[in-house]
This record gives structure tokens, C-alpha cells and sequence, in this order.
């Protein structure tokens, strides 16, 4: 494997996690009930699937272009930003239901990745009417529009 370049490792390893997430994800949606309410989910998981795992195969056989891969400072950039993903998945969205996690986590994401300054009132009501267009918009796609089933907890 010394042969093999860093950022050529660093895809093949990122994929592989996508991949791996992708066959779970869909493993779920074709095994949880009732399964008329995983219809939507399945569809877009098993399309997902394909795409991580076509993916990680280029990223093995070094057809894909990698570029110099993912420096310190970039990792530190988006760790907060994963660490709210995570939280986000495995607890937010069940323990707080989909909408209020939705909402939480991406105006969580929205305050860190912002440039805008953090003191100025502007900016923090720009945010919160950012994250209310958002969730109007989710509310529309899947309750109104898709009428798929959501994760239904103590608040949504």
C-alpha cells in the first residue's frame, strides 16, 4: 500500500464510510414497518446505494481523480459540522422529532458556517428567517407534497 498516495487513501476510505452508511441506510428502509412508509426512503436509498458503492469501486481501482485530499485545517473546519450531523442522526432526530431536530441542527450549521459577524441582531434574525424558509420548505416537500412518513417523537 505505500505505493498508494494520501489523498488517494483518504477517498478510498471516505467512500468506503459512505458506502457502508448507504448499504445500512437501505437495509433499513427495506426492513422497517409498515413498509408503505418507507416507500420514498427506499427509493432514494437504494439510488444512493448505487452511487456510494459505483463510487468506492472507482476510488479502488484509482479511476477517480483525487486531488490533494483533505489538509488539518479543513478537517478542523468541518468537525463541527459532523459532530452536529452525528448528534443529529443518532439522537436529535428521534429523541426530538424530525422537525424540531431539522430545525435545531441547521441553525446550528447555519450560526458556525456563517461569515456574517455573530454580534451584530441583522445577521441572527437574516439566520432565523433562513431556517424558518427551510423547515417551510421540508414541511412542504415531504408532509404536503410527497406525503411520506416522518420520524413523529415527543414534538413533530
Amino acid at each position: 500500500m505505500s505505493d498508494i498516495s494520501l489523498p488517494r487513501v483518504q477517498h478510498i476510505i471516505g467512500s468506503g464510510i459512505v458506502a457502508a452508511v448507504g448499504i445500512w441506510v437501505a437495509y433499513v428502509s427495506y426492513t422497517q414497518q409498515p413498509s408503505e412508509a418507507f416507500l420514498f426512503p427506499r427509493l432514494i436509498a437504494t439510488v444512493f446505494v448505487l452511487l456510494a458503492i459505483w463510487t468506492f469501486a472507482k476510488a479502488c481501482l484509482g479511476w477517480t481523480k483525487v486531488g490533494n485530499g483533505i489538509s488539518a485545517r479543513q478537517l478542523r473546519n468541518l468537525a463541527p459540522g459532523l459532530i452536529i450531523a452525528l448528534i443529529y442522526i443518532f439522537w436529535a432526530a428521534k429523541g426530538l422529532g424530525f422537525y424540531t431536530a431539522t430545525s435545531i441542527a441547521f441553525f446550528i450549521l447555519l450560526s458556525l458556517y456563517d461569515p456574517a459577524p455573530h454580534g451584530v441582531l441583522k445577521s441572527w434574525l437574516k439566520r432565523i428567517i433562513i431556517t424558518a424558509c427551510f423547515m417551510a420548505v421540508m414541511y412542504g416537500l415531504f408532509a404536503l407534497l410527497l406525503k411520506v412518513y416522518t420520524p413523529r417523537e415527543i414534538y413533530f
